[in-house]
This record gives C-alpha cells, structure tokens and sequence, in this order.
C-alpha cells in the first residue's frame, strides 16, 4: 500500500533496507542500485567477513621443515656414501678415490680418514682392482696400454709390473685374436699392412709381436 497524502513516512531501518522487504516498492527503487554499487566495491577490493583460511602446501612443494631436513639429508651424503656408491659401480683404487672424492671433503684429514676406514674393511683392494682391468682389458689391449691404465689408477709399480709379468704369456695369441677380430685375412699391399701394425701397436702390443701376428697372417 502506498503512503497517503499527508501523512508522514516512517524513517526506513538499515536491516529493512538490506532485507528488501516490508519496504514500498517505491522508496526501495533507488536503493537497489546503492546496495549493488556497494558490494561490488567491496567484493573488488577483497573485503570480507572472515579471514582468509591459511593455504596448505601443494603437493610436491615442500614446506621450510621439510627444506631444512632434505639439506640436513643432502649434507649427510657423506665421502663414505659418495666413495661407496663409486665402489658399487667398479673397483677403485684408493688414489682414484681421492682424486674423485677431493673436491666434496671439508679438508684432506677427513678424506683420509674415510678411505682408511674404507681400506681397513676390505673396501679399497688394489689387488683386486688389477684383476680387474686385466679381466676387462687384456683381450682388447697389450701389456704395454694396460701398464699405463694401472699406472694412471695410482697402483704401485711392484703391482704393475706382476701384472704385466703374467699378461707376457699370453701377449701373442691375445694380439692374434685382436687381429683376427678385426681383419682376418692378410695385407694385399703395403699400405694396408701399415695400417694393421699401427693398429696393434696403438692398443699397446710389442713391435715384436706385431711383425709376429703379420707373419702368421702370411
């Protein structure tokens, strides 16, 4: 019903003007659009009734605990680990150890701690690190590239020089299947058996044994 001629309007209540009801359609006319205009500002510039809920962690991102603990952990990779991790993968000696470990110890005391503890359990074995390269390079090369692997790994020469005392038996039937391997059959002219006598002497085998291996290809 709308107010009548005279008499006086009762003044509208802030709660009437937000429910929208009980109010005469024509005072709440121009009210609609202030209330509207209202809350979009207030929406825009991020006013709320409560406060935002704290945002937990995604999954796969760590929190600043977990950080400190993985860099805890990263420290913790220690030379022993590093050393055995190498170990795992192949025979060291304990000069190829050092060398590949240097540059993670803290001083050269701590290193040499880690690979006396290393030695002292069996760990670093030179002996067994000649076995085996003699078992993984004596069929493709001669004593003289095996003498100089070892040497490069560090071994003492009393070492070197016994294994390259019991590759001596077996120099020339080696560098004949090396040979055959790779060309089986006997130079046509010179020029290809220069060819085949450097490539025996680049894989460490004797003049010698060389003119021996081209002799039986004859």
């Amino acid at each position: 019903m709308s107010p009548t001629q005279g008499q006086p309007q009762r003044p509208l209540s802030i709660s009437a003007l937000c429910a929208g009801d009980a109010v005469p359609g024509s005072l709440l006319m121009p009210v609609k659009p202030a209330l509207a205009s209202l809350r979009s500002k207030t929406a825009n510039t991020g006013l709320t009734d409560s406060p935002p809920e704290p945002q937990a962690p995604s999954q796969g991102q760590a929190s600043p605990r977990s950080k400190a603990a993985g860099t805890r952990r990263g420290t913790q990779l220690s030379l022993k680990g590093r050393a055995l991790r190498l170990l795992a993968g192949r025979e060291h000696s304990r000069a190829e150890l050092e060398r590949k470990l240097s540059e993670h110890a803290a001083d050269t005391e701590e290193l040499a701690r880690v690979l006396d503890d290393l030695q002292a359990k069996g760990f670093i074995n030179e002996a067994r690190v000649v076995e085996s390269v003699l078992h993984r390079r004596s069929e493709r090369l001669g004593s003289a590239r095996i003498a100089h692997e070892l040497r490069a790994k560090g071994l003492p020469p009393d070492a070197i020089a016994q294994a390259v005392g019991q590759l001596q038996a077996s120099e020339l039937d080696r560098a004949h299947a090396l040979w055959s391997r790779k060309f089986g059959q006997a130079p046509a002219e010179p020029k290809e058996q220069a060819r085949q006598m450097r490539f025996l002497l680049a894989r460490g085998f004797s003049a010698e044994v060389v003119r021996k291996v081209l002799a039986q290809a004859d």
